[in-house]
This record gives structure tokens, C-alpha cells and sequence, in this order.
């Protein structure tokens, strides 16, 4: 199956300028149930007061590769050690309130075990990341809740055809 490629623009915030692009790796983790896991989001910054939810991941540091990067966000964010089934495929989109392009690396996740987790000071204090493990009704149920704040309704666009997509790899 071909991967996704999706270019999305920010349908919510004027764009004046893009002053950078953020190469960032999610996953859609799935377990042996064929429950999913995500992060919960508590936020009130840049782009307003909202609560969402959304694929676990982030950035790729200097030097990593996307697997490594991969892993090790698993790892810091939901406590999963993982082994990665196959790429989904990359959403272009763009936050034009703080003037980024993301690069946006999905990848489809099985768990082989949780451990402690390690979140940043930032995950804890300004985002209150938690984890979130649904069924795929529940979830898509959650994104589209969340997609009634802006920001929600950019993550939604953005995450909701890659979920639906890992749906279709899993043989559902």
C-alpha cells in the first residue's frame, strides 16, 4: 500500500511569514487488544485555552534518524518500548501563530511493554500530558470533540486520515 502524503495549510490563523519547518516523528501505538494509545493535552498558550488529543511524538534532534527519534519519543511520552510496523506516510502542515511548517512522520506501532515515563518540564507544567488508551471508535469520536477549539480542528485534519489509515493496515 502506498504511503500517505498530505499537504495541509492552517485554515484557523492568518499566515504572515514561516520562519522555520520542524522535521517531527508520531506513531499510531496499537497493542495486542487493539487498543490505542495517544496524549492528552491541557493547553492555554499561543493558541488558546483547549484540551485535545493527539499521536504521541515530536521532534527529531541532530542527528537522529526517524526510527531513533521515534523510539525515543515513545519512550519519553507514553513509557512504550515499541516495534514499529511500517511507515504511514509524512502530513505537511503548518502552525502559522507561531510560523512553522511541520514535517509530520507517521509511523503504525505495536507495544512490547510500559515503563516509566519521561516527560519534560513543558510536558508537565504547560501541556499536563497525559496518556489516553481508546478504542478506534473512541478515538475518532475524541478528535472530532477536540476538533471544536482551532487548534483541535488543525490536529484533527491532520490526524484523523493517518488514523483511519492504520485502521486499514491493521485489517480492520
Amino acid at each position: 500500500m502506498q504511503e500517505l502524503s498530505i499537504q495541509l495549510s492552517d485554515t484557523e490563523w492568518p499566515l504572515t511569514y514561516t520562519d522555520h519547518d520542524r522535521q517531527i516523528v508520531r506513531a499510531i501505538v496499537v497493542d495486542d487488544q487493539q487498543d490505542f494509545y495517544f496524549v492528552r493535552a491541557k493547553r492555554n498558550d499561543d493558541f488558546g485555552k483547549a484540551t485535545l488529543i493527539e499521536t504521541s511524538g515530536g521532534g527529531v534532534e541532530t542527528g537522529e534518524d526517524l526510527e531513533t527519534a521515534l523510539k525515543r519519543e515513545l519512550k519519553e511520552e507514553l513509557g512504550a518500548e515499541v516495534e514499529i510496523i511500517t511507515k504511514i506516510g509524512v502530513v505537511s502542515d503548518y502552525y502559522n501563530v507561531i510560523h512553522r511548517h511541520n514535517i509530520n512522520n507517521y509511523y503504525l506501532c505495536k507495544v512490547t511493554s510500559f515503563g516509566e515515563k519521561h516527560l519534560t518540564k513543558d510536558e508537565i507544567e504547560d501541556f499536563h500530558l497525559s496518556t489516553l488508551r481508546l478504542s478506534y471508535r473512541d478515538a475518532e469520536k475524541e478528535y472530532q470533540k477536540c476538533a471544536e477549539t482551532r487548534i483541535g480542528k488543525l490536529i484533527a485534519a491532520r490526524e484523523l486520515p493517518v488514523l483511519r489509515r492504520a485502521k486499514v493496515l491493521l485489517g480492520e
